[in-house]
């Protein structure tokens, strides 16, 4: 049962990016996060360890990306996911530990352009045509719907929208949602769809829209122990902190919805 409180990778290229730890002390706990947690896991990073604890260790991707290094072998003691479909990936497989999944944050999806352009904030729908505000070579920034969240809440927006049969040809395939975020920064994307969160971290953007909460499956984010790390007591304890009510203001600092159902 799931709990709600308050390309891929080979493992070994993984294991190679994790800097050496020297045997003193406590393991600190290594978490790999969807790239849209990255500045709040961060924050909360620097918290853990101004509590005398060892500092946690990061690895920032797509969900799919780290769900398929987790499955190769992959150090990870924690999972956050940006959806519960690859948080189920590595459940079904035996990967994490059972009773340890929690889904404690939301978010949402909007409509990107680069900063200072002049558009008007709208709300899109069925009657928007961003194929006309994408203009004659326009592309629109996602992440790539086959496997990145992100590119698939893109993608079910979309469709609500009946927008997608006329933009998918026109998609500009991020491997994650702040490589999305960078092509709009740039200007190599007039438009871009990701995070709320996402564009609250760039200078270098403007919501033109926000998708109603019908037009794609809600945004959460499960937690859970890695299967492997059921004896270590810093991941354990990082998890609670991570997903209990002291990294509340954090994440609503970084713009995530708190879930308490």
């Amino acid at each position: 049962m799931r709990r709600r409180p308050l390309l891929a990778l080979p493992a070994s290229l993984v294991l190679a990016t994790l800097p050496a730890q020297a045997d003193t002390g406590p393991a600190p706990a290594t978490i790999f996060a969807a790239a849209s947690l990255t500045d709040a896991m961060r924050a909360l990073g620097e918290a853990w360890q101004a509590r005398g604890n060892p500092a946690p260790r990061f690895s920032f991707a797509a969900s799919s990306a780290l769900a398929r290094q987790i499955e190769q072998g992959a150090p990870a003691d924690i999972f956050a996911s940006a959806d519960e479909p690859w948080m189920d990936y590595v459940q079904q497989r035996g990967l994490i530990l059972d009773g340890t999944r929690v889904s404690p944050l939301a978010n949402a999806l909007v409509l990107i352009a680069p900063a200072g352009q002049p558009m008007q904030p709208f709300t899109p729908g069925p009657g928007t045509s961003l194929a006309a505000l994408l203009g004659g070579n326009g592309r629109l920034a996602t992440g790539d719907p086959s496997n990145v969240p992100a590119g698939k809440y893109a993608q079910a927006a979309l469709r609500w929208m009946g927008q997608w049969d006329a933009i998918s040809p026109r998609l500009a395939r991020a491997d994650n949602v702040r490589s999305a975020l960078l092509l709009v920064e740039r200007g190599e994307a007039p438009l871009g769809i990701v995070y709320e969160t996402d564009a609250a971290a760039s200078r270098g953007v403007q919501v033109v829209g926000r998708f109603p909460a019908e037009s794609h499956p809600h945004i959460t984010y499960p937690f859970a122990l890695a299967r492997r790390a059921a004896g270590n007591a810093q991941a354990r304890a990082f998890l609670v902190f991570a997903t209990g009510p002291d990294a509340a203001e954090t994440y609503r600092r970084f713009g995530f919805a708190l879930r308490t159902e």
